[in-house]
């Protein structure tokens, strides 16, 4: 948080909603700067985790009885820091780790004062030795700031089955000694992707949680795009970085046309004039500067997609055969069984529902489980005049999906 920041922060006094709000904003923009720093000067990602968790805890009540102070990153740096000592002091081989504390610069008391490495944690987080899930629990707890708790609510996992992912990952990186480093040359390419996944799983789980309704979760959808500005700054030569900040730029310019009063709206749907034109013009801005440095790849793909679908005046007005070509060249980056699916709806557009539905059928293998290929397999079927087969295919799908708008929408459609 810079001066002028904390300068316009409220008051001592102000209201706890105040305080919580500011210091959601300083955890999102510091506690990964501190975990990392912490990290790098007292050898332990655990011990470091833990005590900005514990700061963060002891600021909420802090600051909602004695006012936000004139730093909060800087706040939040010392409280974390003196956590993390008491820690060290508890352990019996305190001594020899405050002498390698000693031994080690002193971490940095708020973002002014240090590089930017909260990319390196997050690398560190997203390494392949971890588990996706691992990955994605570790990301939302070490970079994010988020408790156990909210990452069990926003992945709709057990607190338990997360916290214990994040003991084992932790334990994993220790064990193996993962270092918290940007990595180089064609390592930082392969770890990018996993990188990049993993913000765009953040993003995904934000949506359609099962229990819910249209309505995306934006504390997690806000923190997946957050993420993806930091690497895409901190990496402004990688392509991709740019293609999925584009990508998740487009999407969120969206969310007001996507979920309104609760009900999910179809893209073909959606009443255009509620699309953040603010967000689209930036995502296109950014996708151009990704497509000028000449390294394409599947997130420039997925972005340049959803951009043909933001061009359109309605619906009508979509450039089908641009996104069916689109799809074609992401095949050659991205082959997994949705992107294909996707495709056959782009299909359907351009050559018909028949020849899309063999598409359809070819994928049963792999996502007969899957409740959008049901409701995909639906839409062909219908559009081929089998309404009594597409009715089938509506009702497999409602009892796959968990998400009350979905279970609303397909309700609706197979009229009862």
């Amino acid at each position: 948080m810079s001066e002028s920041d904390a300068a316009a922060t409220p008051s001592r006094g102000t209201g706890a909603a105040a305080s919580d709000l500011l210091l959601a904003r300083t955890v999102r923009e510091e506690s990964a700067r501190i975990v990392a720093a912490l990290t790098a000067s007292l050898g332990s990602l655990d011990v470091a985790e833990e005590a900005v968790a514990e700061a963060i805890v002891e600021a909420v009540r802090e600051w909602r009885t004695r006012g936000v102070p004139p730093n909060p990153g800087a706040w939040l740096t010392q409280a974390a820091r003196h956590n993390a000592l008491d820690r060290l002091r508890r352990e019996q081989s305190y001594r020899s780790k405050l002498a390698i504390v000693g031994e080690r610069p002193p971490v940095a008391e708020s973002a002014t004062d240090a590089p930017d490495e909260r990319l390196a944690l997050l690398f560190g987080c997203c390494h392949p030795a971890l588990s996706p899930e691992a990955q994605l629990a570790l990301t939302l707890r070490a970079v994010c700031g988020l408790t156990t708790a909210q990452i069990a609510r926003a992945t709709v996992t057990a607190e338990s089955t997360v916290a214990q992912r994040i003991v084992r990952a932790k334990r994993k990186m220790a064990t193996a000694g993962i270092p918290l480093r940007i990595p180089e040359g064609a390592e930082r390419a392969e770890r990018l992707d996993i990188v990049l996944t993993v913000v765009s799983v953040m993003y995904s789980e934000a949506h359609l949680v099962p229990g819910g309704d249209a309505a995306a979760d934006r504390d997690l959808a806000d923190d997946a795009l957050w993420l993806a500005r930091v690497v895409a700054h901190a990496l402004p030569r990688e392509a991709e970085a740019q293609g999925l900040l584009a990508l998740l730029l487009f999407h969120r310019a969206r969310e007001g046309a996507r979920a309104v009063d609760g009900e999910l709206v179809l893209l073909g749907d959606q009443d255009r004039g509620r699309w953040d034109r603010t967000l689209l013009s930036e995502a296109r801005v950014v996708l151009e500067r990704a497509a000028t440095l000449r390294h394409p790849g599947r997130w420039q793909l997925h972005a340049a997609i959803a951009a043909c679908h933001a061009d359109a005046r309605d619906a009508a007005d979509t450039d089908w055969l641009q996104v069916l070509t689109l799809y074609d060249m992401l095949l050659a980056y991205d082959r997994s069984p949705i992107v294909r699916l996707n495709r056959a709806v782009a299909l359907a557009e351009v050559a018909g529902p028949a020849e899309a539905l063999a598409e359809v059928d070819a994928l049963s293998a792999e996502l007969t489980s899957y409740h959008l290929w049901h409701a995909v397999r639906a839409r062909m079927l219908r559009g081929l005049g089998r309404e009594d087969d597409a009715l089938a295919e509506d009702l497999s799908a409602l009892e796959l999906t968990a998400n009350e708008a979905e279970r609303r929408l397909l309700h609706g459609r197979i009229g009862f």
